[in-house]
């Protein structure tokens, strides 16, 4: 495989069928495996679903996948770019279940994320150091802009880690299962996305500073903080959701 792709195969039976069962994938599911590499995971969850739709991008690897899932007839093969792939030209709505390189992580999940009212749920196994990001709470030094923004249109839940040392070629860290419910909607009351995202990463740019200092290129935070009954002297990362949603209604 080469290191441009970032790919590290996991052929555990045990570990994709536990996988597979965090999805809750049924018989009526089509499912977009995001990498499928050599199709192990491929024909695991083609036993359970009713379609599986397989983007790959390397094409070195096409003729292997396509041999070891010939004896299945529910998988069509797709060579595209996962991060420019329009997945709306997918008919149906879907579950994602992906194995995903590490490189591409954050921008795949905020790509997916865009076409949240086709995409039912995602269960991606993830860099373990990125899963305790998402799913990190306020108060923890992993809480920030990921765990912020994935949470926006999504419930992300850590069902349970990997060790390196089941994957081929190992890589340097050890792995996460995470699964995503995904919602259409805001899960927070939130006026403005792109407002309250600026605050955010704006905040989270300088997490040592406490939350006044961070973000004083916006007019009037230190008035919109006491509307929003944040403590000016707080550090962003003991920042709730709930709290910055309030105060990007302040600062609007």
């Amino acid at each position: 495989m080469k290191k441009k792709f970032g790919q590290h195969f996991l052929f555990d039976r045990n570990i994709l069928k536990k996988i597979l069962s965090c999805s809750g994938v049924t018989g009526e599911d089509t499912v977009v495996e995001i990498g499928p590499g050599l199709g192990t995971l491929t024909n695991i969850i083609a036993d359970r679903a009713k379609e599986v739709i397989a983007i790959e991008f390397d094409k070195k690897l096409i003729s292997r996948l396509k041999e070891n899932i010939a004896s299945t007839s529910n998988v069509t093969i797709i060579t595209a770019d996962a991060l420019k792939f329009d997945y709306d030209l997918i008919q149906n709505r879907f579950r994602v279940v992906a194995n995903i390189p590490y490189y591409i992580t954050t921008p795949l999940l905020f790509r997916l994320l865009k076409y949240r009212e086709k995409i039912i749920s995602m269960t991606l196994l993830l860099q373990k150091e990125v899963a305790k990001r998402i799913v990190a709470s306020p108060g923890s030094k992993d809480y920030g802009v990921l765990s912020i923004s994935s949470r926006i249109f999504s419930r992300p839940e850590l069902k349970f880690i990997v060790t390196r040392k089941v994957f081929s070629p190992p890589p340097d860290v050890d792995s996460a299962v995470v699964h995503f419910t995904v919602s259409p909607v805001p899960l927070f009351n939130i006026g403005d996305v792109p407002l309250f995202t600026d605050i955010v990463k704006t905040a989270f740019s300088q997490r040592r500073k406490t939350i006044v200092n961070s973000l004083k290129k916006f007019d009037g935070i230190a008035e919109a903080l006491e509307e929003a009954r944040i403590d000016s002297k707080m550090r962003p990362e003991n920042v709730s959701i709930e709290e910055f949603s309030r105060l990007a209604d302040m600062l609007k």
